[in-house]
């Protein structure tokens, strides 16, 4: 079941931030991830943007995409199984 939280922002705060809606979105999908409170996935769907598209911005905003080793170690278990490796 999925449902939206919708929130008002004063048109004054938009106007002073100089953003649009989408903008402010945006930056707060990329805020959130690099708080790492929201996932890759997460943050993508919050900025409306694709997979793609938010790999770019985040790249030229010099975030980093979190991947630690776990999720190294996970990935290299999945392609022993599939045969990749």
């Amino acid at each position: 079941m999925s449902t939206t939280v919708s929130f008002e922002i004063p048109r004054e705060v938009l106007r002073a931030s100089r953003m649009t809606e989408d903008e402010l979105r945006r930056e707060l999908a990329l805020h959130l991830f690099e708080e790492e409170k929201l996932s890759f996935g997460k943050a993508r769907a919050l900025a409306e943007m694709s997979v793609w598209g938010f790999q770019q911005l985040l790249g030229s905003r010099g975030i980093h995409v979190h991947y630690d080793v776990e999720a190294y170690e996970n990935d290299r278990e999945t392609l022993k199984r599939l045969g990749r490796i």
